[in-house]
């Protein structure tokens, strides 16, 4: 008999006190319903508004086993979060998401059944594909995203229809393999690692997702992600 496969997911934190106890409910509920192993590794870059407290009561809540708690001592990249959190994975495939709410645990088990069914080695959410959409965004917000998707899939040429997403499913394997290779740390962590894994012959599908804006606190997104994000395209365009 094939062994049980198991999720993680890894969730990077800066100021989410009021959703992270929302989305970790969330999740438990998705997974428990689904009859599906899981662990969520919370990676918390020392946040000033008490986000790891809330962390540590969740723990004890809902089992050390299911939640494991990462912190770091300041804010140092989205990216290397991510690299921090799966040193400490033990499921065979992995979820990326965002805290804020804006991505629902509602479309996981979608997730997974694509990957079963394909066998994929990576499924990416997409907001800009079948019935996928924001929700939220003013049209200034979602001329911005619709922009980045539009500059990085003219450089870039990745094959996927929302190259600036965060919420995905990896084979653990291909991610750290993918990982290895990723040289950014910052906004575009995510997609230097999808173009990569698509240069790596990985196979990618997709799965069409509702994004909606956080629940509470302010968006990290400003003007210097922003110029961030136009190197980094033009970087991979040179590297890649």
């Amino acid at each position: 008999m094939a062994p049980k496969d198991k999720y993680t997911v890894i969730l990077p934190t800066y100021n989410e006190r009021r959703n992270l106890p929302i989305i970790i409910w969330l999740l438990n509920r998705t997974f428990t319903e689904n009859k599906l192993d899981y662990e969520i590794i919370i990676v918390d870059d020392a946040s000033p508004d008490g986000t790891l407290e809330i962390a540590q009561q969740l723990q004890k809540l809902y089992n050390p086993k299911h939640i494991l708690l990462r912190p770091r001592p300041g804010k140092l990249g989205l990216g290397t979060a991510y690299v921090h959190g799966l040193k400490s994975a033990s499921g065979n495939f992995v979820i990326i998401m965002d805290a804020d709410f804006s991505h629902h645990p509602k479309f996981l088990p979608s997730m997974i059944a694509t990957q079963k069914r394909t066998g994929c080695d990576i499924v990416t959410g997409t907001r800009y594909a079948g019935d996928g959409g924001v929700y939220g965004w003013d049209l200034k917000r979602k001329l911005v995203s619709r922009g980045a998707n539009l500059v990085a899939d003219t450089v870039l040429r990745p094959g996927v229809s929302d190259l600036t997403g965060s919420f995905r499913l990896y084979k653990k394997s291909v991610l750290e393999k993918v990982m290895a290779k990723t040289e950014s740390k910052g906004y575009t962590f995510q997609m230097e690692l999808m173009t990569r894994a698509v240069g790596m012959g990985y196979r990618v599908e997709e799965c069409p997702i509702s994004f909606v804006d956080r629940v509470y606190g302010e968006s990290k997104l400003g003007g210097e992600e922003i110029v961030e994000y136009l190197k980094g395209v033009l970087s991979l365009w040179v590297k890649v």
